[in-house]
This record gives structure tokens, sequence and C-alpha cells, in this order.
């Protein structure tokens, strides 16, 4: 033991030294640039989808899933040539969004610096963890019905945050996820917004969803990666676990124990889709899915929301293959983007994962679906559809349109499935 003591010391010095760089560090992006790539032809859809495994310089904000659909990629300046050669030589269609990405990451951080100065609560931007969590307190405080939940801890020992809202007891749950992937601001701000509603609004059909159900709502399920896109880097998505030196976090959206790592995951923890090197290795999908197991039997919905490209999705992402109820399932989804678009003309598409999308294993609604047997298990892709030139800075006055138009397809959604008679309590 004493002969490995300077070893030890010496990893230690050299963990420190990183972490202190990487906490010292805010990642810019000065000159990297957007494109938007639409392969028109198999052969082209190969070739782009290879870039995303060969180069760490190339962030792929959204990456098609068959011929004409596109892929919207941020390239690192010493890539640029190499990136543009390899489209130009197989007459790959491309276009230049945005030729310096890190304008719109200084602007926002401006404006927030600014809001904050004002310690104002609303959904007129967007807000710090320590600012909802401070929210959730308050709503904890000032209305009886709202009680304050733990879900457990994250790795660097923050608190999985939320409430439960309940207006009697014997009511059928409806389990609200938001934030599992950390860049995608606008899902806790639309979960927020649903939830001030839910206790606060006064439409007729809000309240009446609001006491039909008991809500447990958890507006940031990966708090460590969401202060991280705050503080260092804005384009963040997975935990923030390390994995060897440089290495940080597996995407907690691939990392729940139902067909772990079977499709649209990667086995390289430096990667976006890294699925960790095990199920439920992080922190916040471990202690999460413990929390939604006390819950077994209880919940009739299982409800996330994510970021970018209008979509309403539901299981699975394994496999091709349908769902024991994908026609309930499908019939609600067009039911419930029909709602949404009557207030704003917003078009939302909707399926299963692995057709509407692409392949996904992993998932928190795939596990929900498939071990908690919670048969109502949909995903949101919020605002905006694409067109953006960067889809995870959404700006701060779509807040509100894309909270009153969720909420609006909710309640279709949740009336549908109840119509279906989905909402039977178990316990």
């Amino acid at each position: 033991m004493v002969r490995n003591g300077p070893m030890v010391a010496l990893v230690a010095v050299v963990v420190a030294f990183f972490g202190a760089i990487e906490a010292a560090q805010v990642a810019r992006y000065d000159n990297y640039r957007l494109y938007r790539v639409t392969p028109a032809n198999e052969a082209q859809l190969r070739v782009v989808a290879a870039m995303e495994q060969a180069s760490d310089s190339m962030i792929f904000l959204e990456t098609a899933r068959k011929v004409g659909d596109r892929f919207d990629i941020i390239v690192a300046p010493h890539k640029l040539a190499d990136f543009t050669e390899s489209l130009e030589a197989d007459y790959i269609p491309h276009v230049l969004l945005d030729a310096n990405v890190q304008n719109a990451f200084d602007t926002e951080r401006i404006r927030l610096t600014n809001k904050r100065a004002k310690g104002e609560f609303g959904w007129n931007d967007y807000h710090t963890l320590e600012e909802i969590h401070a929210w959730l307190d308050k709503l904890a405080g000032e209305h009886r019905e709202v009680e304050l939940l733990d879900a457990g801890r994250s790795y660097q020992n923050r608190t999985l945050k939320g409430v439960k809202v309940s207006y009697g007891a014997g009511r059928p749950g409806v389990f609200i996820e938001g934030g599992i992937h950390a860049r995608e601001w606008i899902s806790p701000a639309t979960v927020t917004y649903i939830l001030n509603e839910l206790v606060n609004g006064q439409d007729p059909a809000v309240r009446a969803l609001a006491e039909k159900y008991d809500w447990y709502v958890f507006p940031s399920v990966n708090p460590d990666g969401y202060v991280y896109t705050h503080q260092v880097n804005r384009l963040w998505r997975k935990t923030r676990r390390p994995y060897g030196l440089f290495c940080f976090g597996a995407d907690p959206n691939r990392n729940w124990n139902f067909h772990w790592a079977e499709q649209g995951t990667s086995n390289d923890a430096c990667s976006d889709t890294y699925a960790g090197p095990s199920a439920f290795s992080e922190d916040e999908t471990r202690t999460l899915s413990s929390y939604v197991e006390t819950l077994r039997g209880k919940l009739a919905a299982y409800i996330a929301f994510h970021s970018y490209s209008q979509l309403l999705l539901f299981p699975y992402g394994h496999t091709s293959e349908h769902s024991e109820n994908h026609d309930d399932l499908n019939d609600i989804a067009e039911a419930t983007v029909t709602s949404l678009a009557k207030r704003y003309g917003t078009k939302y598409t909707y399926g299963n994962v692995y057709d509407a999308i692409y392949p996904a294993s992993g998932s928190s609604v795939d596990w929900s679906y498939g071990v908690q047997d919670v048969k109502i298990a949909y995903t949101y892709e919020l605002r905006p559809d694409g067109d953006s030139w960067n889809g995870f800075v959404l700006p701060p006055n779509q807040i509100i349109p894309t909270g009153e138009e969720t909420l609006d397809s909710l309640v279709t959604l949740l009336e549908e499935s109840a119509a279906r008679g989905y909402y039977e309590v178990k316990n």
C-alpha cells in the first residue's frame, strides 16, 4: 500500500489540475460555422453520418434519419477546409447558416446577466438551476397542494428537485420530466410554465386537468449538465461524471435499463450519445428511476420534454416493431398535435421514435413504458422546427407561446388517453 502512495498522489494532482482547468475555462465557439447538409441519396447520407463518428471537431445538432432530411452541423475553424472539401467531392448539398455561432451565445449571456440583476422569475427569459429551485421552494411555501420532492442527487451532489401537485387522494399520476439534455433550455422553461399554470392558472380546462390528476413535476433532471451550460459550455448535452482525464458524462437519455446500448448510442465516452459503461451508471438516471419505481401502479402517463424539431414521439426507440398499443398512441398523438397547432399554427410531426426520428435505445420514456408499464408515454421535441440557425438558442420571446401551445396539447393528450380507459389507478 505504501509503495502506491506516490502514484496515487500523482493521479490526484493530475485529476485536480484538469478539474481546475475545466472549472476555469468558458467554452467559446468563435468562428465556428453552422452548416445545413441535406443528403440527396443513400451514399451521401452514409458519408455525412460517418463524419459524426470520425471527428470531435464537429457538433451535430440535428442528425438526418433518411435521404432528404437535414444534418445541422457546427464545424470548428481548423476543420472547415476538410469538411467542405468532403461535401463538395461527393456533391452533397449544403448551405452555410451562420459564420460565427459565438455571437448568439454572447448576446444570450449579456441578456441573462441583465435579467439576473432584476431578480425576477417569469417566462420572458431563461433561468439558472438555482433560480428554478428557489421558485419551486416558493411555490410549495405558498400553496398547500404543492409538495417538494427530492428524487436523489446528481454526480456533483445537486438535488433532483421536483414537486407533487395534488388536490386530493386517489387520483392517477402524471410524471413530467424536463431538462434531461442539458443544452435544451426550452424544456425546463416549458415545464415550469406548465407547472405554474397547473397551480395558478384560471383557464377552466387547465383547472380541470390540474385537479383530475396527481402531478409529479421535475423541471431539470440533469442539474450538473444544466449548470454547466450556463457557466462553461452552452452546447453541453450529457451528465458531468468524468470518464478518464478528457471525457465527461454519459447521455442520460441513453442510460436507462431498457434495451440499453442496443441502438443509436455510442461506446465512445467523448461522444454526445455515449450510453455509459452500464445501464444506470449515472447518478441522475439511477436515482430518478428509483424514485419513479416508488410510484409503480400510480402513474397513468410519463411525459418528457426535449428540443428541438417539433415532434411528438412514443415507444419504441430500440426497434421498428410496434408497441402493443401503437395504434392508440398514434391516434392520441394525431389529436394532440392537431390541438397544438390551433393557437399559433405550429406544426408537429408524430410517430414512434424508431421511425419518426432515429433509432435510440435506453431512453426514460421507453423505460417507463417497457419496465414500469406506463402505457401513455410520450416525448415532446419542442420548438423550433429546425429552420432557425441554432435550435438550442430559442429566443426568449418564444417561451410563453411554446408553453401555451404545449399546455393546450397536453390537455388533449390526457383527455384522449382517458377516453380510451388508460387512467385507472392500480394501487
